[in-house]
């Protein structure tokens, strides 16, 4: 620990992820292998998503969360002379818990009320009440991912990419691939395009067309908001359900970012951005912005 900076008034009540009462409490159920951090490590005190393997989990998704980091002191410092951490690195173990009582801090711009929904962020996994947040309006097209090439053993050598680009854990598909082939990683080439790429299905495939299950949404402006890992995306053109996967050449604004489902919109459009979700958690307490609440899966009545 390092030394003290500051004096508190008033003792805190708690560290955000704590359990916040004794009531009976519950853990989501993992895939083989239990569930460990996502590449970018998962924050404690937050809300989480598990990954289509049921194995990781990050503190990013679309929909509604898998469940919540419970502070364990299960957290790493390693920065060098580092005083604390809230951040379980990667690969290591983690738990999700989807009921219980536990203290978040109110990320929102209002105080929150005794049993007022709580709504998550789906790009950070923070937390606030009452009202959803405000997502992003945006003018894009998207272009499903399509590339030329061939498989021997575990390698994929892409020798075109006719839309989209090459993403690591996309599947793809084509008449002589076989069923659940995804990409582990890239081994040599351009990022995304030409190259080789190992994939988890050892087989043998002539140079053929193949599609992915991710897109490629090329953003030409930004009318209002920012976009962030596991927003969810409707417009005209829209398949349901889509979200954003991974970032390209955007980092929120202008750019490129990889989204979900394998679609085509070819023409620049308006495409909503949904930045938050409800929870089925509420708040148990009353807390100004910035401050600790209370959350529950608990209700009254």
């Amino acid at each position: 620990m390092g030394f003290p900076r500051m004096v508190n008034v008033q003792a805190a009540p708690a560290v955000v992820g704590d359990f916040c009462d004794s009531n009976p409490r519950a853990t989501v159920d993992s895939g083989q292998g239990a569930f460990v951090a996502g590449p970018n490590g998962l924050a404690v005190g937050l809300f989480c998503w598990a990954d289509p393997t049921n194995t990781m989990l990050n503190n990013y998704g679309p929909g509604a969360p898998t469940g919540f980091v419970h502070r364990d002191q299960q957290a790493l410092v390693t920065a060098f002379l580092g005083d604390d951490s809230m951040v379980i690195p990667p690969g290591y173990q983690a738990t999700a818990f989807n009921a219980g009582g536990f203290w978040v801090k109110n990320a929102g711009t209002t105080t929150s009320a005794i049993e007022q929904t709580a709504y998550t962020n789906n790009s950070t996994g923070a937390v606030q009440f009452g009202s959803n947040w405000t997502g992003a309006s945006v003018t894009a097209t998207i272009a499903e991912d399509v590339v030329t090439g061939s498989i021997s053993g575990t390698t994929l050598t892409v020798t075109a990419v006719t839309s989209g680009q090459v993403n690591t854990g996309e599947t793809f598909t084509g008449a002589g691939v076989m069923s659940g082939t995804y990409v582990v990683s890239q081994l040599t080439g351009t990022p995304g395009g030409v190259g080789t790429y190992q994939v988890n299905n050892s087989q043998t495939v002539a140079s053929e067309t193949l599609t992915g299950s991710y897109s490629l949404m090329n953003v030409s402006a930004v009318a209002s908001g920012a976009l962030g890992l596991g927003d969810a995306l409707s417009g005209a053109g829209v398949t349901a359900g889509t979200y954003i996967v991974a970032l390209g050449t955007g980092a929120g604004g202008a750019g490129t970012y990889v989204v979900s489902n394998s679609q085509t919109v070819g023409t620049a459009e308006t495409i909503t951005v949904a930045t938050g979700t409800a929870t089925k958690w509420v708040a148990a307490s009353i807390g100004a912005p910035g401050e600790l609440v209370k959350m529950t899966t608990w209700l009254n009545g």
